[in-house]
């Protein structure tokens, strides 16, 4: 229904952006903004209404500081424990305990801070993609100003090659295509006019309305400023992106639930501790150090830095494999990701018109070949078809490119089209058949032209030489009804077939192709110039060629393969519901079906559909079209409301709030825009969606890893924390002081753990389904086995520490041979924890050689703590003998054999359950 307003003396930023103004007359809006399409705004005008309004630029968000950001890396729970274990300890001037404690916290502090300020990157791409300069009418005179200084009610004049500076209400449109790709996802530029449309058509379907940062790919037109700045439809973009929140990712939850756990457990102990010393009437500094000795064991003090340089390696895996990640846990993310949310355009498919059929002279034509690579065949059942063998074939091809304003070149070693990619399109099938547009330039010079206009929808072209010769092409309707026969295939003429022609554009429709018909006749000798008489009849019809943006090879793999691992794909783009479906059926995509189609659900259909509603949808609908940006992002929060960890592709401007959304975005780095980077989390430098599956499976690699790490530190903190807990319970001394449980904590998860980094991914992993985003990182086996080490850890270290005093060593040398018994039984558990359910023989003894050059460190580094004397200074160790070395490994080789036996129990019950 079209709209009309009443005309308001005072204009404010709240009265402009409550109007539909695509739903207004061009009159009317002219009127409400009270300026004149033919002088535009006075001076004065301008002056007032930029001091109401503001200049047309995009609010950018608010940073925070550098020192905010680094203040914020110890805003962590067991952080806060470190800290407050330096400040007690510096209270009872245990100096250097105090300086090694803090030391730990600052490590991971600059390392959060470091990798957040490389990932970190302000979102101000949009201010860029406002064209620099506009050309206005003000005072009745055309002048070109800075973008920022329009105002709404200026009147902006546009042509070929400009971006639209503001959002603008059209009263003037000549031939306007339009590229609004980035913005709407439309492959195809659009047909402007100055018609309203209803009130609730989508962006798509705005046709009176040009976008900021848009592009004119073809005509002229004049229009309204009706939005600036914030107010337009990329700015609404930008403020979504904005105020978006970054949500948690999997990792992050698990590990902060697992941090808050343990920071009430460790708080819990270290009371209890305190509180049992302190009836036994031991001193107050006793009892503190023993309960800072207690909370410095349980806390897992290198699990920040191994997880940040553990994610970092897994970025430089996916870089290798073309997936550029901007922010750390994005790489874990990937892994747990069980949708993916699809643009089409550019993403899925190559965004390169490809014309795949022709029919001409009765005869059906397939077109192989993709893009705007002039490489390919015209084929009839499977085999190439000759130049000459169909005379309406060779004039369909011809007519094609040379009715055609556009053209296709090579640049930097890649094609792409000047102009209009329809026409681009229709160039390099003429030139797959061998046409050479020059030679047929040359032959058939052009005269005149009748430009597009959506009025009449065909486009003609007058052509010199020896025999003028009018061509058209445009819609069939339009070119049909000016035709009065057929050519055959032989250059006979007959009489038009109706229902053939149309059997035929139905297949080519029901194929998601969008057709375009083609027609010529023989010019009058001496005709110098055509108008729209002149092609009112006579012209003899010579077939239709359809053409989509197809779908990329690789995509179709790539869809199977995520599908094939229970991730779900889901196409959400701003194309036609019928492109869509037919795309969507070509790669491959599940998704509920109606006779034999996939359904997609249209963004007029989605405006009907409430949130709850919504989310049922969203589970069973795989094609969603006409989307608006808004759309997107309602599409994004239902999933997610169903507790889908989502993952969103994409390129335009169109996709950056739901991009920021999303668990994790993807940007594609050629043809993606730089709203689109900003908003992401990877970037695809090969801009392909075969990328993605390579990337959850390095997702999928990195969490294995980082579980492997998990389970093999987290014995050791039990272990500890059971050491100091007995030896408090037995009134005994501590068999490990503060500052050797921070050597151990530290130096293993570095040298040791980091190596699990490093484990080629294991067999199978493609063939899983993605873990449920509530599934806790241990599992109930994987608890026992933390367990069963802890207690192994726990009773090797005691045990060894009590015999080696029965033995008359001292009290340095006994806890030295604790702190040893700990280092090396981690360094022989680190060999079972390569894969937490395959003996080594399956994954191989040497697939990964990190692992034996960090034991060999770890041993070197604990050598220094046993003999170095500034190391006795800095840990108060002590120097051991070799049998008390001996000792220490023989409890190593137990464990490892222990823990041996119980992973090949497991293995098989699991291989008998499946």
């Amino acid at each position: 229904m079209i709209r009309t307003v009443e005309t308001k003396s005072e204009l404010t930023p709240q009265s402009i952006a409550q109007q539909p103004w695509h739903s207004l007359p061009a009159d009317e809006v002219l009127e409400y903004m009270q300026v004149s399409d033919s002088g535009g705004l006075s001076e004065d005008e301008v002056a007032r209404r930029k001091e109401q309004f503001g200049r047309n630029i995009m609010t950018p968000k608010k940073q925070q500081s550098a020192f905010i950001r680094f203040l914020l890396q110890f805003h962590q729970p067991l952080i806060y424990i470190l800290l407050a274990a330096t400040i007690v300890t510096i209270f009872l001037e245990e100096y250097i305990d105090a300086i090694v404690i803090f030391a730990v916290v600052l490590v991971n502090a600059v390392i959060g801070y470091v990798q957040e300020s490389k990932a970190l990157a302000a979102i101000d791409a949009l201010a860029k993609s406002m064209s620099a300069h506009a050309q206005v009418l003000r005072n009745g005179k055309r002048q070109s100003i800075d973008a920022q200084e329009l105002v709404p009610g200026d009147i902006v004049i546009v042509q070929s090659g400009d971006k639209f500076p503001a959002d603008v209400r059209l009263i003037q449109a000549r031939d306007l295509k339009v590229d609004e790709s980035a913005l709407t996802g439309e492959s195809v530029a659009v047909e402007k006019n100055t018609e309203p449309v209803a009130a609730d058509n989508v962006l798509g379907d705005r046709l009176d309305m040009g976008f900021s940062s848009t592009v004119v790919t073809y005509g002229q037109g004049r229009g309204v400023v009706v939005s600036t700045g914030d107010g337009t439809e990329v700015g609404k973009i930008q403020k979504s992106i904005n105020t978006a929140q970054d949500l948690e990712t999997p990792l992050t939850k698990k590990i902060k639930e697992f941090s808050h756990l343990l920071l009430w457990v460790i708080l819990g102990l270290s009371a209890v501790v305190f509180v049992v010393g302190f009836t036994r009437g031991e001193s107050l500094v006793d009892n503190f150090m023993v309960a800072v000795a207690l909370a410095v064991g349980a806390i897992p003090e290198g699990l920040p830095v191994a997880v940040t340089i553990m994610l970092a390696l897994g970025v430089s895996k996916m870089a290798a494999r073309q997936a550029i990640i901007r922010k750390l846990v994005a790489v874990e993310t990937l892994g747990s990701t069980n949708v993916i949310c699809s643009d089409k355009t550019g993403t899925l498919t190559e965004n390169q018109m490809t014309v795949q059929q022709v029919a001409a002279g009765g005869k059906y034509y397939q077109v192989d070949g993709l893009g705007y690579r002039p490489e390919g065949t015209i084929q009839e059942d499977k085999k190439k078809v000759e130049v000459g063998s169909n005379r309406a074939l060779d004039l369909c091809l011809k007519v094609g490119l040379l009715c055609n304003d556009s053209s296709v070149v090579q640049k930097e070693g890649a094609w792409t089209v000047e102009g209009d990619p329809t026409e681009g399109a229709l160039e390099v099938v003429a030139r797959k058949a061998g046409y050479d547009r020059k030679k047929l330039d040359q032959e058939l010079p052009r005269q005149d032209t009748i430009p597009f206009e959506s009025e009449y929808q065909y486009m003609a072209t007058l052509h010199g030489g020896d025999q003028p010769v009018i061509f058209l092409k445009g819609s069939l309707e339009a070119v049909i009804e000016r035709c009065t026969k057929a050519l055959q295939a032989d250059g006979t003429l007959t009489d038009i077939d109706h229902d053939r022609i149309n059997q035929q554009v139905d297949q080519m429709a029901n194929d998601g192709l969008r057709v375009l018909a083609f027609a010529y006749k023989e010019a009058e000798g001496g005709l110098q110039d055509i108008d729209h008489s002149t092609t009112e009849k006579g012209l003899v019809f010579l077939g239709v060629q359809g053409m989509i943006d197809p779908p990329r090879k690789e995509a179709v793999e790539a869809v199977h393969l995520c599908q094939q691992a229970g991730i779900d794909v889901k196409m959400i783009t701003g194309d036609h519901a019928a492109t869509a479906s037919a795309i969507a059926s070509q790669i491959g995509l599940n998704g509920r079906q109606e006779n034999g189609k996939l359904v997609a659900i249209t963004g007029r259909e989605l405006q009907q559909i409430d949130d709850r509603e919504l989310q049922e949808v969203a589970e069973n609908i795989s094609v969603f079209a006409r989307v608006s940006p808004d759309q997107k992002l309602r599409l994004v929060k239902a999933l997610q409301a169903r507790d889908h960890v989502v993952a969103m592709t994409g390129d335009g401007v169109n996709d950056g709030p739901a991009l920021k959304q999303a668990n994790i975005g993807i940007a594609m780095g050629i043809t993606g825009t730089d709203v689109a980077k900003d908003a992401a989390d990877m970037v695809l430098t090969d801009d392909n969606f075969s990328s993605i599956e390579g990337a959850v499976e390095e997702g999928r690699s990195v969490f294995d890893n980082l579980t492997k790490f998990i389970v093999w530190t987290l014995p050791t903190n039990l272990g500890e924390g059971l050491i100091i807990l007995t030896a408090v319970i037995l009134g005994s001394q501590l068999p490990i002081l503060p500052v050797q449980i921070l050597w151990i904590n530290m130096t293993t998860a570095v040298l040791l753990g980091l190596t699990l980094a490093f484990e080629p991914k294991e067999p199978g992993i493609m063939d899983r389904p993605p873990r449920p985003a509530n599934e806790p990182i241990l599992t109930r086996d994987l608890i026992m086995r933390t367990l069963l080490v802890g207690a192994l850890l726990f009773l090797a270290s005691f045990g060894l520490f009590y015999y080696e005093q029965e033995m008359g060593a001292t009290i340095t040398e006994a806890q030295t041979v604790a702190t040893t018994t700990m280092v090396v039984l981690e360094a022989f558990y680190l060999l079972n924890c390569r894969s937490l359910e395959r003996p080594m023989r399956e994954i191989g003894f040497f697939s990964n050689m990190w692992v034996y050059y960090g034991i060999a460190a770890m041993f070197f580094f604990q050598a220094l703590f046993i003999y170095a004397p500034f190391m006795h200074t800095l840990f108060g160790s002590s120097p051991l003998s070799m049998m008390q070395v001996l000792r220490i490994f023989g409890a190593g080789v137990v464990l490892f054999v222990i823990v041996s036996i119980e992973k090949a129990i497991r293995y098989k019950l699991h291989q008998k359950k499946s």
